[in-house]
């Protein structure tokens, strides 16, 4: 019988309501009660490393959980994380950076509804990730509502629904139907050289999602924060307006002085693309890091993570530009002004 560690860190899965509204108040422990059904399944150490909402998740915490996950891995055959819903992407994106390339299964799990309540998602949720965890697929997954979900590729898209997670811009790992667990065979794992263990990050990085009208000004307001990088949420496929209200100016300004931009969509789905429209050209011939199809909540994490490594702007391009996770898919050379049907 396989070995897991239970790692419990907050959430809805383990809260109940308090004076102030639902808080985390079960332990790791207290959480393993509710389902015997796992003793079934595998041995279960569990320890509560940390008990709080996601919410008030920080990339510090990022870096605690990395931590003892690079510590305790070789003892099992897997780990199981139960994380609160509202942050769990970036938790998931970061340590997928973080901990290098795996030979085991980390992942990730919580739910929409409290142990404690009837007809809860949650007892589903952590068998199906204690399922997973005793796989032989490695890697850092979210599971939820019958998904494996690569972890850069997971963002939660629904508040109340079950079914609260996708895959974005990526095959479904497997699925987990009745107990057994199912994987998409097809895919092959990333594995670049030099992807080990390294926990370094810069929490400056700033989101920034573009509105028409946004004043140029917010760079100079960000630059002045200390943020050493930035991830625009471009239109469409990842305009950036350069007429009225330009933004290119200011943003070759904050790259000439060491500022690293990447420029994604605000579509969760089907990936930008720079080179499509003069809009997108226009700031893609200035230097900055295209998002491709990374989730924000990847690009974000990543980016923190490629700064936590140098603070050389070349350098952190390559580093967003490396697929380490199978995070991006990187598109075949192509010339600028290819023709298209796309529309604006």
């Amino acid at each position: 019988m396989k070995k897991i560690l239970f790692i419990n860190t907050g959430g809805t899965i383990s809260s109940s309501y308090q004076e102030h509204g639902l808080t985390p108040t079960q332990n790791a422990e207290s959480i393993l009660t509710e389902i015997p059904e796992l003793l079934e399944i595998c041995e279960i150490d569990a320890c509560d490393l940390m008990s709080m909402d996601s919410t008030n998740t920080q990339p510090e915490d990022w870096a605690v959980i990395a931590r003892m996950v690079n510590r305790d891995l070789p003892h099992y055959d897997g780990i199981v994380i139960a994380h609160g819903t509202d942050t769990m992407a970036y938790t998931a994106s970061a340590l997928s950076f973080m901990l290098g390339t795996l030979n085991k299964p980390v992942v990730l799990t919580g739910s929409q509804v409290s142990i404690l309540a009837e007809n809860s998602d949650s007892k589903k949720n952590v068998i199906d990730s204690f399922l997973t965890a005793c796989g032989e697929v490695p890697g850092v997954f979210v599971v939820f509502n019958g998904k494996i979900i690569n972890g850069p590729r997971s963002s939660k898209i629904r508040t109340r629904s079950y079914n609260a997670f996708e895959s974005i811009n990526y095959p479904y790992i497997g699925l987990v139907e009745d107990g057994n667990v199912q994987y998409d065979r097809s895919l092959k794992a990333a594995h670049p050289e030099g992807h080990v263990y390294d926990d370094r990050y810069c929490a400056e990085v700033f989101l920034l999602r573009l509105i028409p009208g946004t004043n140029p000004g917010i760079f100079d307001a960000i630059q002045s924060l200390g943020y050493k990088g930035i991830v625009i949420e471009g239109f469409g496929l990842g305009g950036v307006p350069f007429k009225e209200r330009s933004l290119i100016d200011k943003i070759e300004q904050l790259m000439r002085e060491g500022m690293s931009i990447a420029v994604t969509t605000q579509c969760p789905y089907e990936g930008g693309d720079l080179t499509i429209y003069e809009v997108g050209q226009k700031v893609l011939e200035k230097g900055v890091i295209p998002g491709y199809d990374m989730t924000t909540e990847a690009l974000v994490t990543k980016m923190m993570w490629a700064l936590g490594q140098t603070s050389s702007p070349e350098e952190v391009k390559q580093i967003m530009a490396t697929n380490y996770v199978n995070e991006v898919s990187l598109p075949a050379v192509q010339p600028v002004n290819q023709p298209s049907s796309q529309h604006s």
